[in-house]
């Protein structure tokens, strides 16, 4: 019986066979590589062919494809374009031009408006070509107010005509004395915020 619990037929000769010394490559007929890549490339091409495909042909244009631009000579879409040409396009498109001019202006709203109204006055939002500016006292938001009509002026100078139609000038907001779960209702405050 052997070690795996099967019974061993007896063998004609229970001598050790003599190993061959020769390598498994030589004692094997083994395909060589050049055919193996051969066989596999002309598999893959009659798959392709199979599908429609014509694999090593140059690829058919389609009839309804767009006629190649790039014939002839001069500027075509696809040569580089200059970044500030297709964000300009971009902005266009998209209706944002009169956003982002604001935007630039609220960047360099210091100049716009001069150091001392920019020291107490800062834009807040931009919505329906309402311009709303918070100030940080109430006296700043008088003077504010008084100064809309030349604020107005100076933005229509730089974002343009009807852009910027009118500018909400607001106080400081006070502070919240409503704390904890249970608040009472009442005047509030003493003192006036905004």
């Amino acid at each position: 019986m052997s070690e795996h619990g099967l019974a061993r037929e007896p063998a004609d000769d229970d001598e050790p066979r003599a190993r061959d010394p020769r390598p498994v490559v030589d004692r094997t007929e083994l395909t060589p590589p050049s055919e193996v890549a051969r066989e596999a490339l002309n598999r893959a091409k009659a798959a392709a062919r199979a599908k429609g495909l014509r694999p090593g042909s140059p690829a058919r244009r389609s009839p309804l494809a767009e006629p190649r631009k790039d014939q002839g000579k001069g500027p075509n879409a696809r040569d580089p374009q200059l970044m500030s040409d297709v964000v300009g396009r971009l902005l266009r498109d998209k209706g944002w031009t009169a956003e982002v001019s604001v935007g630039g202006v609220v960047g360099r709203w210091r100049e716009i408006v001069g150091a001392q109204v920019a020291d107490h006055c800062t834009p807040e939002t931009f919505e329906d070509k309402v311009l709303v500016v918070r100030t940080d006292s109430t006296a700043w938001a008088t003077q504010v107010r008084l100064l809309v009509p030349t604020l107005l002026r100076r933005l229509a100078e730089e974002v343009g005509e009807g852009v910027v139609e009118q500018v909400t000038v607001l106080g400081p907001s006070g502070p919240s004395f409503r704390r904890g779960r249970r608040t009472v209702r009442g005047p509030g405050p003493g003192d006036t915020y905004g």
